[in-house]
């Protein structure tokens, strides 16, 4: 397996897939996150911030900005051990968005008040992985992840 961490997806048929309807049903975006050891502002400012202090920045606003689109933030967690299966490098953190539609994740993206708070997200990345899941039917009876969905919005 060959593993690419990217900040922003230059695979053409990536971006073209992001543009078709998706599954039926809520979005679990997994996000496998690498941190710069320094913040680099694409503008050039100077900061003292960490990646992970910048992308933490991020986080806090985009988790107040997902239930605008439907979508809510319920996990995020550091990475502390593989503990089976091999990668040259370890992500830093996990953390799992829910959104009612891939069209609401894509949505929020292309919103403006993301593409202000995304500046953060530039900075402190060197790169991520997001991986799309959908419960599968088996899943889908189970009564935690039950709560999760109906606690997320619908969209227009």
């Amino acid at each position: 397996m060959h593993v690419i961490n990217e900040v922003m997806p230059t695979n053409p048929a990536q971006l073209l897939g992001l543009m078709e309807p998706g599954p039926d049903g809520p979005i679990f975006m997994i996000n496998l996150l690498k941190f710069k050891d320094r913040a680099e502002y694409a503008d050039g400012r100077a900061s003292d911030l960490s990646g992970r202090e910048a992308y933490m920045i991020y986080g806090r606003a985009v988790s107040q900005l997902l239930p605008k689109f439907g979508g809510r933030a319920i996990f995020a967690a550091d990475v502390t051990f593989l503990s089976l299966g091999q990668v040259e490098e370890h992500w830093d953190e996990v953390a799992i968005g829910v959104y009612p539609r891939r069209y609401d994740m894509v949505r929020m993206s292309l919103s403006p008040e993301w593409q202000e708070i995304s500046v953060h997200r530039t900075a402190g990345l060197a790169g991520q992985l997001n991986i799309e899941t959908v419960l599968s039917p088996e899943a889908s009876n189970m009564t935690w992840l039950q709560q999760i969905v109906a606690s997320i919005g619908t969209s227009a």
